[in-house]
């Protein structure tokens, strides 16, 4: 009799552990292309193939995968195959438009770290795990970001942890957790035909209120004259880059680099303001030297502080 009633018990655990242990479904993405890359509207579209090899047959992915970070999904494409020992293999083909916050902090020379976040919306992680199908995962050779290069493509699973059971009346916790798996990649600019474009302009503003260093001290006009319209083709020039970049409270390169600008054009027509001080009280000698010395030492510390700041943001 107690012989039985052990191997009632013993069958009962195993019966129980059995339950608790949750179904596992192996998933692989294949990345086809990402394309509309907008910073603007903090978004950008991708194409790709998602793939579940499972046992259970209450899983539909086809209803069930939720892609949480997605501003819209357009109807997949969905295959789904039977296999002997109750296998299923389900297929989709899948576009997605998803949002991303885009670090721009060192924007144009910038690297972006992409993830598409995967979720199954009815199975928690005690019902459902996921397992990244990491051999069989990858992206098309011919993979092409217009103006980015594309390196460190991976896939992975986690877990997503909410502060809520989402008023499930048998929940035994007022939090839930979900088994996820990530598509993920990095994204690094070709920066310097880039840089060049957006900066080009607020270079050439500079050298031209650098100009007036060459000036004579005689024709006060043109000395101040072509720094404040400098200034104002530099302030141009930073609307247009702000225009393509989202809203952020960071201090961004290209901040940086604007700002600079701005100051050292004050700094020109203060020059030019001291120069012109001297010259009027008939210090003229003084005020060449004065002129030259502050052109040399504008210009000069203009661009290394530029580079050194550019070389921050490369390295």
């Amino acid at each position: 009799m107690k012989k039985i009633s052990c191997i009632l018990l013993f069958l009962i655990i195993n019966i129980f552990s059995l339950k608790a242990n949750p179904d596992t479904v192996k998933v692989g993405a294949y990345m086809m292309s990402l394309h509309d890359i907008s910073f603007h509207d903090n978004e950008y579209t991708a194409r790709f193939w998602l793939w579940f090899v499972h046992k259970n047959k209450n899983f539909d992915f086809s209803t069930q995968t939720e892609v949480p970070n997605a501003k819209h999904i357009e109807k997949p494409d969905i295959m789904t195959y039977n296999y002997p020992n109750n296998v299923t293999w389900q297929i989709m083909k899948m576009k997605t438009v998803m949002k991303q916050h885009w670090d721009v902090g060192d924007y144009p020379f910038d690297h972006q770290n992409i993830k598409i976040k995967f979720e199954n919306t009815v199975y928690d992680k005690n019902s459902l795990i996921f397992i990244a199908d990491k051999a069989g995962s990858t992206h098309d050779e011919e993979l092409i970001v217009d103006g980015w290069k594309v390196n460190n493509f991976n896939v992975s699973t986690g877990t997503s942890h909410y502060q809520t059971a989402f008023g499930d009346p048998n929940a035994s916790s007022s939090t839930s957790d979900y088994s996820n798996f990530y598509i993920g990649m990095t994204l690094k600019r070709d920066a310097w035909g880039l840089f060049l474009k957006l900066f080009i302009g607020m270079y050439i503003a500079f050298l031209i209120g650098c100009v007036s260093f060459l000036i004579n001290l005689d024709n006060a006009e043109p000395r101040f004259g072509l720094p404040v319209g400098a200034l104002f083709a530099a302030v141009g020039n930073k609307y247009i880059i702000d225009s393509i970049l989202p809203e952020t409270s960071e201090f961004t390169l290209v901040d940086s680099l604007h700002a600079i600008t701005f100051v050292f054009i004050l700094f020109i027509i203060t020059s030019s303001a001291l120069t012109l001080i001297l010259h009027n009280k008939e210090r003229t000698d003084k005020a060449k030297k004065m002129n030259k010395k502050f052109g040399i030492a504008v210009v000069s510390s203009y661009f290394v502080v530029n580079i050194t700041m550019i070389l921050l943001a490369i390295f």
